[in-house]
């Protein structure tokens, strides 16, 4: 497969459909049978599956972003080192909305079929998620007065 074919997919996969939120994308970018498992670990089948765990990460994460740090192509394969962040507005993991800023790492596997994504494996550095949620959570149970006093943990 044309390597040049493959990076427009997968820049346009994350700059449209992720960073922009164009579900319109979607048949262009993704075969209807995609597998697909994202990097807070939930897996889904199809358009619409993928669709609602777009929707959904939307959902709790306001401005969400990835960013590509790293792209390699072989063949009709990609594997993509990224960075994920977003604003924490819904709850998450079990973690209600605070309103800040988080970030993790994560790394993605494209499996290429005719020229879209047949299979995506995604995995996120969930346990790094997670402290960053903890630490969140416990600056805001806190209060302003004790993280003022704990800067360390405010961030």
């Amino acid at each position: 497969m044309d390597a040049n074919l493959i990076r427009t997919v997968v820049e346009s996969f994350y700059a449209d459909i992720w960073n922009r939120h164009d579900k319109s994308k979607i048949p262009t970018l993704l075969c209807a049978d995609l597998t697909f498992r994202g990097s807070l670990g939930q897996a889904k089948t199809g358009h619409d599956g993928f669709a609602s765990y777009l929707d959904h990460v939307h959902e709790v994460l306001d401005e969400f972003r990835c960013d590509i740090l790293d792209l390699v192509i072989d063949d009709a394969r990609a594997f993509a080192r990224m960075r994920f962040s977003g604003i924490h507005r819904g709850k998450v993991f079990g973690y209600q909305p605070t309103g800040k800023r988080v970030e993790w790492a994560g790394a993605a596997l494209f499996i290429f079929k005719g020229g879209r994504v047949a299979d995506l494996w995604v995995l996120g550095d969930v346990h790094g998620l997670l402290q960053l949620l903890e630490r969140n959570a416990s600056a805001e149970a806190s209060g302003p007065a004790q993280a003022a006093r704990h800067p360390s943990r405010a961030s």
